[in-house]
């Protein structure tokens, strides 16, 4: 029969307790100590290891007290059949043939503690602390359910606004390219027929300065729609970033080189997509922070791994720069680089210079992070 007895644990909250114990006269014990505490509590006995099974699979237990040695086995057998239990509950030994090196293997097996049979009068000190301690474990289990579940929700966000922004400026740059190429177009050949049935020298300066003016025009908006919108990316992954490694050399006078170990590289729209954008940015970083004269870029998928590596040899970088706040290009690379099942590292080491690593595991199936693009 269930002992029952005095003040609550917590408001209306009753002490299920499963006592693992094969002798009565211990058991009675045990319940005496337990009525001399302010617990409120019900204790249930069993005294075989198939009946604890069967009670901790039918029932709902607060706390299990346990005998050490048991015939035919002992606690450690009986922990072994709750240990994996999502809702399982603190598991006290009350024993006096368990010597303290035991009983401390058995702390640190996940037992919450131990208290001796002839030490009694400590077990509401005993109960109350493994009850606590167990709340205290389920509480940061909760939290890490709920902690990964917002890091879930969180890169599935970031993922859903790279793709809003990577079609945002798709968009942009349909528009510049239909509407302000267009109008720019336009204005050339007008300037052209002008300059052809014009024969005033002041008026065809002007007109040789508006067509140099209008040509920048041209190339400015070329550049942006490249930049928005990386049209070359139609051509593969390898004849982009050999573009971006080109225009970098030219625009900035910094030596570029391109190692590819797979000029037939192909992968997913969205893989490569990330790799550009990853290149892109660093070559925007190195031009504005390093100070350096060599850069190199490797592209290579050696042992089924996409690995874009972009090094400079300029002045490095305080790394916790990278972490902070406004810095969004490097945190948006590394959310962006999750999105497709990769990571990215930085490493600076001062004078020799900044490294920028995406790394992207590959299945050999250009489909395997989908075929979606822009």
């Amino acid at each position: 029969m269930p002992e029952s007895p005095k003040t609550p644990l917590a408001p209306s909250h009753r002490l299920r307790i499963l006592h693992l114990e094969d002798s009565p006269a211990d058991h009675q014990l045990v319940c005496r100590a337990l009525r001399n505490t302010s617990l409120d509590f019900e204790v249930h006995r069993v005294d075989s290891l198939q009946d604890f099974s069967d009670e901790v699979r039918r029932h709902s237990f607060n706390l299990i007290l346990a005998d050490y040695m048991l015939p035919g086995f002992n606690a450690l057998d009986a922990w072994q059949l709750v240990q994996d239990e999502p809702a399982r509950p603190p598991f006290v030994i009350l024993s006096g043939a368990i010597g303290e090196s035991a009983a401390v293997s058995a702390i640190h097996c996940g037992i919450s503690d131990y208290l001796h049979k002839d030490n009694l009068s400590g077990i509401e000190r005993v109960i109350r602390r493994a009850m606590e301690v167990h709340q205290a474990r389920r509480d940061k289990e909760l939290a890490d359910v709920e902690l990964a579940a917002s890091e879930k929700r969180l890169a599935g966000f970031a993922e859903h606004l790279q793709m809003a922004i990577e079609h945002e400026r798709a968009s942009i740059a349909r528009e510049i390219h239909d509407d302000i190429g267009g109008s720019l177009a336009a204005i050339n050949l007008d300037l052209a027929w002008v300059a052809r049935h014009q024969k005033d020298p002041a008026t065809l300066t002007h007109i040789s300065t508006a067509v140099e003016m209008l040509q920048h025009a041209i190339g400015a908006s070329q550049r942006i729609m490249m930049n928005l919108r990386p049209s070359i990316l139609d051509q593969g992954l390898i004849p982009a970033i050999q573009w971006l490694a080109t225009s970098f050399e030219r625009r900035t006078g910094i030596a570029t080189t391109c190692r590819i170990n797979n000029e037939r590289l192909a992968l997913a729209k969205p893989i490569e997509l990330a790799a550009y954008r990853t290149v892109q940015e660093a070559l925007t970083n190195t031009s504005k922070y390093a100070n350096c004269t060599i850069v190199s870029i490797e592209v290579s998928d050696a042992e089924g791994v996409l690995t874009v590596e972009i090094s400079d040899n300029g002045k490095g970088m305080d790394l916790s720069e990278a972490t902070k706040p406004g810095s969004f290009g490097l945190r948006g690379l590394t959310e962006r680089a999750r999105t497709v099942g990769g990571w990215l590292d930085i490493s600076s080491h001062g004078a020799l210079g900044t490294t920028i690593i995406l790394s992207v595991p590959l299945s050999g199936s250009p489909g395997e992070y989908g075929e979606g693009g822009l």
